[in-house]
């Protein structure tokens, strides 16, 4: 099993920046691909950004390209999702999760997930 726990959320005004993290356990980390996916009231949860494993692949939806960032540190079994000039359309609950190497924008292609934090953008 593996267990991930996200980080960093909060309150934001428009146009400031926060950065998510999510702590991943085990020792095959590397070979996972990452992915973030949101959810805001009311819609369906949406990919935002993700990662391969074992490679610089990176992926972003449409809404966030030129904003957010995905970035992985090995060693440290930790991914992250920078994220710059935010909007109320950012507010969501924000998903960390895993899947064995090849990455996927649908949430159905992902194993495990974290519990998810919350990101609120104030206009």
């Amino acid at each position: 099993q593996v267990q991930l726990v996200e980080s960093g959320g909060g309150l934001v005004q428009a146009g400031g920046s926060l950065r998510l993290s999510c702590a991943a356990s085990g020792r095959t980390f590397s070979t996972y691909a990452m992915g973030w996916f949101r959810q805001a009231p009311g819609k369906e949860r949406e990919f935002v950004a993700g990662v391969s494993g074992l490679g610089p692949t990176t992926y972003y939806g449409d809404s966030v390209k030129g904003r957010f960032t995905i970035s992985r540190d090995n060693d440290k079994n930790t991914v992250y999702l920078q994220m710059n000039m935010l909007n109320a359309e950012d507010t969501a609950v924000y998903y960390c999760a895993a899947r064995w190497a090849v990455a996927a924008t649908r949430s159905e292609e992902y194993t495990y997930w974290g519990q998810g934090t919350q990101v609120t953008v104030s206009s």
